[in-house]
């Protein structure tokens, strides 16, 4: 019988033996936190697909469970590749009656597994998470502890998985207050994260999220507005200037 530790092998040894080490250097420069790869993701490489086809076939009866202990089996590696995969199984698994609401739980183990990298963290969360948070299969309340994780991809996941609720125009209220626990992070990846999701926020609802940019502006991280008031005219951006300097938390993530 197929098991979990196969599937992982059998990934990790096609990648070895397939790997591209001048290849991989192209893409380090994109990732301050480091970039350890094999050198096989190249969007003209169509056997990557194909094996991903190939083995999502020959071990489908993993079912969900299996392809998730999988995943966090090949994120364990730190190779990009590897992550990858993990992630497009469950991608692939998405729309499955499979998902039930262990889902956040699964989900939460991939960060504990390895994810250290805002690449795998915006793919994850624009094509796993977020979807399950619009179709509500996975509710809001059940990321609410991801905000105080010690891991900081972790944390940045709740504002950018939060994208996809805006699609649906709701209240801008409940997603500011369920995102405010982050406003003092001290990390510059949630900064990005928060600030990137208060600035579509702000699209469709300027008066409440300028009002919560504004309760801020002389206690969040100055990269916070940077995102967050990039659409603004000048004047608009001149509200937000903060009044003093930031003061930062020391916290241990990855």
């Amino acid at each position: 019988m197929n098991k979990p530790a196969d599937l992982a092998a059998e990934v990790r040894a096609y990648c070895v033996a397939h790997q591209d080490p001048k290849n991989a250097l192209k893409w380090a420069r994109y990732f301050k936190e480091g970039y350890d790869a094999w050198g096989l993701l190249d969007k003209e490489n169509p056997l990557w697909n194909e094996k991903q086809r190939e083995w999502m076939e020959r071990y489908r009866g993993l079912r969900l469970d299996g392809f998730a202990k999988a995943g966090e089996i090949l994120l364990a590696s730190g190779k990009y590749e590897e992550a990858s995969m993990a992630i497009r199984f469950l991608k692939e698994l998405r729309d499955h009656d499979q998902f039930d609401d262990r889902m956040a739980e699964r989900l939460a183990g991939y960060f504990r597994a390895g994810i250290c990298n805002w690449g795998h963290t915006d793919v994850l969360c624009g094509e796993i998470i977020g979807p399950l948070l619009a179709d509500g299969r996975i509710k809001l309340a059940e990321l609410a502890d991801w905000r105080d994780s010690d891991l900081r991809f972790q944390r940045r996941a709740v504002p950018v998985s939060m994208l996809a609720l805006l699609k649906a125009k709701p209240a801008a209220g409940p997603l500011l207050e369920f995102v405010r626990p982050l406003m003092l992070d001290p990390e510059r990846v949630v900064h990005q994260g928060l600030g990137w999701f208060l600035r579509e926020a702000w699209k469709q609802s300027p008066k409440p999220v300028e009002a919560f940019l504004k309760e801020w502006k002389d206690q969040s991280p100055r990269l916070i507005f940077q995102y967050a008031t990039e659409k603004m005219t000048p004047a608009q951006k001149a509200r937000f200037k903060a009044a003093g300097p930031r003061r930062s938390t020391a916290r241990s993530t990855r």
